[in-house]
């Protein structure tokens, strides 16, 4: 080889270094300034956080991950260190995951509510009811085989909400071979198209049902009662358990969504004009089941630009 294409040679090795250098020192810094956020599949199928979330990366130069899972799997998630942050909604579980040591700095941030849908032509006759009563007739229409249900079966929140339903009439729900009660497995939008072909009712955040009705062949049937109500809360998973969690950037995430900007805009997120959530952070009202302590709004006013709702 001459001199001449030697030194070109060697030009190119070096350009070719100096590239690969770049390109993994971007892949470093991008790769830590990203976060893991793991969810309900419920939040994710609303579209909520394709609104909230540009706005935050944009601002915090953190890019969020989004793994849209049920509470049950989220939660584990967050349990194994796999996971940044969490947003959830089963507050006996969420409580739980802290007293644990599993998360820290808990904040309830939103709620909606659960609501009841079927067929139009409704021949469990629950229109209307209240939940004991609604709960009480699909028994009977499903004992006669008048209808099917199907729930999430996943261990997710929705899940959890549903089987407490049962409780109230003291019935345990069945998903052996020929019955009327089915487990999809499966996520809130999956279950809805299951339970949508086979015209039967399911249980469903008002969140998902708003952004997905016009989809489907079901009405609204019940709905209103406090039991129905469904609280969010964004923990922080402990940095403790697993030194690759990034706490530093979930707390920036969390400060955000308790922060007035944060709480406009999850209140500001509409489907059809219709308001999917409602902010709840600073607001120690029982009534939401997500009853924000004293100890929480004065941490993440620390964060959040002095913001306690």
């Amino acid at each position: 080889m001459n001199k001449r294409n030697q030194t070109l040679s060697i030009a190119f090795i070096i350009s070719i270094s100096t590239l690969i250098g770049i390109s993994t020192s971007f892949d470093i810094l991008y790769a830590k300034n990203r976060i893991i956020l793991a969810t309900t599949t419920s939040t994710y199928d609303s579209g909520l956080l394709d609104y909230i979330l540009p706005p935050f990366e944009e601002k915090s130069g953190i890019s969020v991950d989004v793994l849209s899972v049920g509470t049950g799997y989220a939660l584990e998630t967050g349990r194994r260190g796999d996971a940044d942050v969490l947003l959830v909604h089963s507050r006996t579980r969420e409580d739980k995951f802290v007293s644990n040591g599993y998360g820290i700095h808990r904040a309830c941030v939103m709620y909606n509510d659960f609501i009841i849908i079927g067929p139009s032509n409704d021949p469990a006759n629950i229109q209307g009811e209240n939940v004991s009563v609604a709960m009480t007739n699909l028994v009977n229409a499903g004992e006669l085989g008048l209808i099917k249900f199907y729930s999430r079966g996943d261990g997710s929140g929705t899940n959890s909400k549903e089987l407490s339903l049962w409780d109230l009439i003291n019935y345990t729900p069945n998903s052996g071979i020929g019955g009327w009660y089915y487990e999809t497995g499966a996520g809130m939008g999956n279950t809805l198209i299951v339970a949508n072909e086979n015209r039967g009712y399911t249980l469903i955040d008002r969140g998902t049902w708003l952004s997905t009705k016009d989809s489907v062949n079901f009405i609204l049937l019940v709905e209103g009662e406090e039991i129905l109500l469904n609280p969010y809360g964004a923990i922080l998973v402990n940095p403790e358990i697993n030194l690759s969690v990034k706490y530093d950037l979930a707390l920036e995430f969390v400060a955000f969504l308790t922060s007035k900007e944060g709480q406009e805009l999850i209140g500001s997120y509409k489907l059809n004009n219709e308001t999917l959530f409602i902010p709840s952070f600073g607001h120690g009202n029982e009534t939401y089941g997500c009853s924000t302590t004293d100890t929480e709004i004065e941490f993440w006013r620390e964060y959040n630009g002095n913001y306690f709702g």
